[in-house]
């Protein structure tokens, strides 16, 4: 029996194979690999598609985020607040930077950032706070700036939730200054690493902009130490041509999340995911949850779905952030949640057939 994969990156070049091509071809005969046109273009594409007024390409995600926060100044001796529950890119971007991750607890319903406990974390020390737009679902930014004191930026990281809104106001417009990610297997992905950052803020953007080429505005003139960390044209090219049907494709996503739901929606052992009032999110991953995870994923794999975990460990329990001092205990609800979590495949192009058999797979898998 054909395997069902948790994305499927050949139906997407499929569809966009020919332009992209053609888009390759033209960036090959000018040799502009890095910068040049095919980047401009896409940055202002997206900085339009997005509602933010400015959006600098950057070679990935990780590096998108260290930047928007070395553009707002932090360093040594800050601390940023973010969620538990999330990939370590976003802890790590903030300790790349000298600043120390200050982690809360995720809400029990969405696996969003726990508001309440963010106030909390909140010290002199504070310079930024990081909320994740988890699974495609915005985090609620407008309740989290009015509790902010002044002088803490809202930070996003919009890496899952490209197309997203909440409120009215998209994902990376939504906050001070946002990261992405253009990984492959995001909603908008290119071929290899990429990334961008977002903001409505001249300035900030300037500054983005600044650091991500060695510091320097114009050639062999380095006003500030900085970074090698640029988009190059052959991946902007492919964002250009995938961004012209990511709407689309966002809808696929939502159509197969409401086939999901009505597939599983009368199954006990499995917990569906909650959409909060007023958001509508663009289903990177479609996330339930299951006890005796592992034996069920085991199930799954083992009959070619193609299912996964994201994220199997919060931060604190990770290696890398064992200097933090925050054992097991610390974020009951992420710790929780990192036993149970199980993504089911989801992309655009899935079949109504594909997810029928993964809903009877998994059903016949926590039967056991």
């Amino acid at each position: 029996m054909t395997s069902i994969p948790l994305v499927d990156l050949a139906w997407q070049h499929a569809q966009v194979g020919d332009e992209v091509a053609a888009g390759w071809a033209e960036v090959l005969a000018k040799t502009a690999f890095v910068g040049g046109p095919a980047v401009a273009r896409f940055e202002a594409e997206y900085a339009e598609y997005t509602g933010a007024g400015h959006c600098i390409g950057v070679a990935n995600g990780t590096d998108a985020i260290e930047l928007a926060l070395r553009a707002l100044g932090v360093g040594p001796g800050d601390e940023c607040v973010l969620p538990a529950n999330t990939f370590i890119a976003t802890a790590e971007a903030v300790a790349r930077t000298g600043a120390t991750p200050v982690l809360v607890d995720c809400r029990p319903d969405d696996a969003l950032i726990d508001l309440d406990l963010v106030d909390a974390a909140i010290t002199p020390r504070t310079k930024a706070v990081l909320p994740v737009h988890l699974y495609g679902q915005m985090a609620d930014l407008a309740a989290l700036a009015e509790r902010l004191p002044e002088g803490v930026a809202l930070v996003e990281d919009a890496a899952q939730s490209q197309g997203a809104r909440r409120d009215g106001v998209g994902s990376g417009a939504a906050g001070a200054i946002a990261a992405t990610s253009f990984y492959p297997g995001k909603n908008l992905g290119a071929y290899g690493d990429a990334g961008a950052v977002t903001t409505s803020d001249g300035e900030l953007a300037a500054a983005v902009r600044l650091l991500g080429a060695h510091g320097s505005s114009r050639k062999y003139v380095h006003d500030t130490l900085g970074f090698n960390s640029r988009l190059d044209a052959l991946q902007a090219v492919v964002l250009s041509v995938k961004l012209r049907r990511l709407d689309d494709w966002n809808e696929q996503r939502r159509a197969a999340a409401k086939r999901y739901e009505a597939l599983l929606s009368g199954l006990e052992q499995v917990g569906l995911p909650v959409v909060a009032d007023g958001s509508e999110p663009v289903w990177h991953l479609y996330v339930v949850q299951v006890d005796r995870r592992d034996e069920v994923l085991a199930e799954l794999n083992a009959g070619g779905i193609g299912a996964g975990i994201h994220y199997p460990t919060p931060v604190h329990l990770t290696g890398a952030f064992a200097g933090l001092g925050k054992g097991e205990g610390t974020f009951p609800v992420a710790e929780a949640m990192g036993g149970r979590i199980l993504s089911l495949p989801l992309f655009p192009g899935i079949t109504a057939e594909q997810q029928e058999r993964v809903a009877e797979a998994l059903t016949a898998a926590v039967a056991r």
